[in-house]
């Protein structure tokens, strides 16, 4: 079937009639949200549709004055705004915070087909369709009232990057196909130098998830990049998913690199549990199996750990479209540890280590949550918490911060990355209201007004 290039879409086809495709749903949720969540959520039938949901909220930005609802006894500010398509932060130890201003990369062969062609008009109806600014900027608090006052260009010229992490005097990144090695001074405000190649990722003209998520582990040796699929269910050939769907481990030292785990449809947020020590990740899970199919997840993650991609889901559940299975393999599926809800589309995650909100969120990990396509009704976008005890996710989940959908159902923003800052606060990335949002203490925010 011929490609249609997304560049070829006219805007005047996704403001028009052509979203009415879009945005019809052809099932809609019987379970309450509730039921996809925790450590043991409702894994019912699949139901396959001819035509799959597609229930894209507009993305229309906010408003002025507008911005997203905290939770009782936290308040929320803009730490930045005006940026360009941001998706992922680090923060430095000065306390500046790196932004990646990104997008996906051309992708000819993801766009085949009317399939293609579908897709690519949700994504820019939900804000996803602006090209990459392939650059990282450095976002500075001097006077440490919550806003950044310096917005600068770090690092440009770079190809679709996302994740970031720093070990010594070394700056790690990680473009859609490849890290890089930057040298880094503390306090610099730009890297000018060339960077180094220290590993290849997978890419190429299908790159279907390209976001390529980095952590180091705590003692420096080693980087971890979270590595999507080419698909949904390998529908494009188990040939395209060489690497993919893993979690690569990479020497920092050589380069050498390996699958850590595999399995894992979509690890986007990477993050270790300062309490035990152990990789963690935030994944998205499969599509077109239903509005209550299937929960995307938080877990721990073990090495050499299957956690059940393309054959099953959640433990031993087969997916029967992808053939030939594999059954001795799906008898090694590891259950993930914690159920975040389905097509909530989790990409952000960060440890509450060092955060100065109150006591409800001082043992677990914030999760940010880019929001469903797939479901009806709608699921996600938002910020939640997950409390952890003895190193294990323990409790219901808490909304951190709502309101990113409207009462019209547009998507005003969409959580993207998160972290904690150098003075604890709650940082998040929100896309499609190109701005960093603050979130803190109320008693917090309302001291440093007095201050300041």
């Amino acid at each position: 079937m011929t490609a249609i290039p997304r560049t070829a879409i006219p805007r005047t086809a996704i403001a028009a009639g052509g979203l009415a495709l879009l945005v019809s749903a052809c099932d809609s949720a019987d379970l309450p949200e509730e039921a996809s969540q925790g450590p043991n959520p409702t894994i019912p039938e699949p139901s396959q549709a001819v035509v799959p949901t597609v229930n894209v909220a507009e993305g229309t930005g906010w408003k002025k004055g507008e911005q997203p609802v905290p939770a009782s006894g936290l308040a929320v500010k803009a730490f930045a705004q005006g940026l360009d398509h941001p998706r992922w932060l680090y923060v430095l130890p000065n306390g500046d915070v790196l932004v990646a201003e990104t997008n996906g990369p051309e992708r000819p062969e993801d766009e085949d087909g009317i399939k293609g062609w579908i897709m690519g008009l949700a994504m820019s109806h939900a804000g996803a369709g602006v090209p990459s600014p392939d650059k990282i900027v450095l976002l500075r608090d001097s006077d440490g009232d919550g806003v950044a006052e310096t917005k600068k260009d770090f690092l440009t010229d770079l190809y679709s990057p996302f994740g970031m992490a720093l070990i010594g005097d070394h700056l790690y990144v990680a473009n859609t196909d490849a890290v890089l090695r930057f040298p880094y001074e503390g306090g610099e405000t730009e890297i000018t130098a060339k960077g180094e190649k220290l590993a290849g990722l997978p890419g190429g003209p299908l790159n279907h998830h390209w976001t390529k998520s980095l952590v180091a582990s705590p003692d420096g040796t080693k980087l971890y990049a979270g590595v999507g699929s080419n698909s949904n269910v390998a529908e494009n050939g188990l040939d395209k998913e060489k690497g993919r769907a893993a979690i690569q481990e990479i020497d920092v030292a050589t380069g050498d690199t390996r699958v850590y785990a595999s399995g894992l449809r979509n690890p986007v947020g990477l993050a270790f549990n300062p309490a035990s020590g152990a990789l963690w990740a935030v994944v998205n899970e499969r599509d077109e199996l239903g509005s209550d199919l299937v929960p995307d997840y938080l877990t721990s993650v073990k090495e050499g750990g299957f956690y059940g991609w393309p054959f099953s889901y959640w433990g031993q559940h087969v997916d029967d479209r992808v053939e030939p299975q594999k059954p001795d393999l799906v008898k090694q599926a590891i259950v993930p540890d914690y159920a975040l809800g389905n097509h909530v589309a989790p990409l952000g995650l960060t440890f509450a280590e060092g955060a100065t909100l109150p006591a409800t969120y001082q043992s677990g990990a914030f999760v940010g949550e880019h929001g469903s396509w797939n479901r009806a009704p709608r699921a996600g976008y938002k910020v939640v918490f997950v409390p952890f005890s003895g190193g294990t996710p323990s409790g219901k989940l808490v909304d951190v911060l709502t309101g990113f959908l409207n009462e019209d159902g547009e998507a005003r923003g969409r959580p993207v990355g998160v972290a904690i800052d150098s003075q604890g606060g709650l940082l998040v990335v929100d896309d499609v209201g190109n701005t960093v949002w603050r979130v803190t203490a109320s008693s917090q925010t309302a001291r440093l007004g007095a201050e300041h």
